[in-house]
């Protein structure tokens, strides 16, 4: 394994935690589920897989300080700053170009900085294997057994088995569908071959540089310039497109394998419903995290109350599955099932005049 890198996207802001996550505090950078940020608990579960000079942070000027600060054992070259975020298919391909640097025959494993894995130890073995099925020149993902039929997240459709590796099954990757409407969602859900795509992906540098330069040529070009003088990367990323990994390559790319990862207990994290499905409820069913809360007939809802202080008190009575978030200045109340919309709300106050300062 010493060609294997990890890369951690954490360029991300995390809307749908709002108001807890801001622009300058993303949800990467918040302490959810526990002592530790999502960020610190993303670069520790890698170990001992990857020592810390093979693991990379792709994120935003804004966030690389304190980045560095959390996790202070990762080397500062090993931050890969993006000028401007510009969806995940630059963002990776930037990587790759970091790991070429040090590592021509470098396989990089992308993951995210705010997932949930309960099963820390598979999720390595995971990932070893999907580094043999790379040094195969397959592109990896990993699947995720769906449990409801998601239409915010992309599925990938299993086709023929490709044989063992290590004690996991692989296939090769049928068809890829992003964000697909509910009907689909559903037909998908029980015919039993589909898994949601992770946004985890495996796979040998020169290979995914190959795919950009057939299918995002333009991009390619643009990542070349930048390889042969790093001083012009602030210009030429002007004009880099804004686009994901999975539209921009995926879709169309060829060798595509997909290794279920079952039984990992994964969460995206990616809504305040979300905590409730990861975070131990009390035994009437509530998550309670930070501050205090006094209860009368209360089940089932979440309650965050980041506004501290030694009378501050979140005190209900006669409710169930809500979620509260309790801050300075900002308190959102609302129905576990609706979460989702709180992106409605922020795009709501990126239009009012008074709204900069609550983002």
């Amino acid at each position: 394994m010493e060609h294997y890198y990890a890369v951690i996207m954490a360029g991300g802001g995390g809307t749908r935690l709002w108001p807890l996550s801001r622009q300058d505090r993303p949800k990467q950078l918040l302490k959810l589920l526990g002592e530790r940020t999502l960020f610190q608990i993303a670069v520790d579960r890698l170990a001992p897989l990857f020592p810390p000079e093979n693991i990379l942070v792709v994120t935003s000027a804004a966030y690389a300080s304190a980045m560095r600060q959390q996790r202070p054992a990762l080397p500062e070259d090993n931050f890969v700053v993006e000028p401007a975020p510009r969806g995940t298919a630059p963002a990776i391909g930037l990587a790759a170009l970091q790991v070429r640097r040090r590592d021509p025959s470098g396989i990089m494993a992308c993951l995210t900085a705010d997932h949930f894995i309960r099963d820390e130890a598979r999720f390595r073995d995971l990932l070893a294997a999907a580094a043999q099925t790379a040094q195969q020149d397959y592109l990896v993902t990993l699947g995720i057994a769906p449990t409801f039929p998601a239409t915010g997240f992309g599925y990938v459709q299993r086709g023929d088995a490709l044989g063992t590796f290590s004690v996991f099954e692989v296939f090769r990757a049928q068809r890829f569908k992003e964000k697909p409407a509910l009907p689909e969602a559903e037909a998908m859900l029980a015919d039993g071959a589909h898994a949601w795509n992770s946004g985890m992906f495996v796979w040998r540098v020169e290979r995914i540089l190959a795919e950009f330069a057939r299918q995002m040529p333009d991009l390619h070009q643009q990542l070349t310039a930048i390889e042969a003088d790093w001083a012009s990367l602030a210009e030429v990323w002007q004009g880099v497109p804004t686009t994901t990994i999975d539209y921009g390559i995926m879709e169309g790319a060829e060798n595509v394998a997909v290794i279920p990862a079952k039984d990992l207990g994964w969460s995206d994290v990616g809504s305040w419903e979300s905590l409730l499905e990861v975070l131990a409820p009390d035994e009437a069913g509530n998550v309670v995290i930070g501050g205090k809360h006094l209860a009368v007939a209360t089940t089932g809802a979440l309650i965050h109350a980041a506004r501290q202080g030694p009378r501050r008190l979140v005190a209900t009575i006669g409710v169930s599955d809500l979620v509260i978030v309790d801050t300075e200045d900002v308190l959102l109340v609302c129905p576990r099932e609706r979460a989702q919309e709180v992106r409605a709300l922020v795009e709501q106050l990126k239009q009012r005049p008074d709204g900069e300062q609550y983002l």
